[in-house]
């Protein structure tokens, strides 16, 4: 039986999208595993998104489908990506998973794996405290948290300007939203999803 992985992201400009292609490119590395990507419904009225330039920047991923909570018991792993907000997850992401309730009464998600990436405008712009707040709503659903190892060699890269957390991959984009996911960035999102799938696969084979 392949174990399903899904990636569910919001993005607004497209750093956290390119992200979770690179996660999702991870997870297709391991034999035996199901990929699927999806994005949580946006919030911000088109008003909003076109005054800001997001509207035409989130034309690139408008082909991934919308993610719904009811679809998230058929994962065995579940990796999450979003954006920060002042040192959390996105208004998007946020009421995403607080639609979770009926799930949690089920215990439905207890035993899944639960890993988290983000983004964020600075290098101390709260990348840690978006993914380990994050990683509180996962421990109430019981999910078995999963981060990013130093086996990953990109996260000991002190030779430029990166992201990367032992939490969960990340990316630096700029206040402007100038800077798009490094090469060091994206190796590290990669291999997060090849972490994440190859110890979801063994739950699954172990069951």
């Amino acid at each position: 039986m392949a174990a399903k992985v899904q990636v569910i992201f919001y993005s607004m400009y497209g750093h956290i999208y390119k992200m979770a292609e690179a996660v999702a490119a991870g997870v297709r590395e391991v034999p035996g595993v199901e990929v699927s990507l999806y994005q949580v419904p946006e919030l911000a009225p088109d008003a909003v998104l076109e005054k800001s330039g997001a509207k035409k920047a989130r034309d690139a991923f408008a082909h991934i489908p919308i993610a719904t909570v009811n679809q998230l018991p058929e994962a065995d792993a579940i990796i999450f990506g979003t954006p920060t907000r002042f040192g959390n997850m996105a208004a998007q992401m946020r009421n995403f998973l607080d639609q979770c309730g009926g799930l949690w009464v089920r215990n439905a998600l207890v035993g899944k794996v639960g890993s988290v990436f983000a983004s964020t405008g600075t290098q101390h712009g709260g990348q840690e405290t978006t993914i380990t707040s994050f990683h509180t709503t996962l421990l109430h659903l019981g999910m078995i948290i999963v981060g990013v190892p130093y086996s990953a060699k990109g996260l000991s890269n002190m030779g430029e300007i990166s992201g990367g957390t032992p939490y969960g991959a990340t990316t630096l984009a700029n206040s402007d939203g100038s800077r798009q996911p490094s090469k060091n960035e994206l190796e590290i999102a990669q291999f997060q999803g090849r972490h994440v799938a190859d110890i979801a696969r063994r739950l699954v084979q172990a069951r």
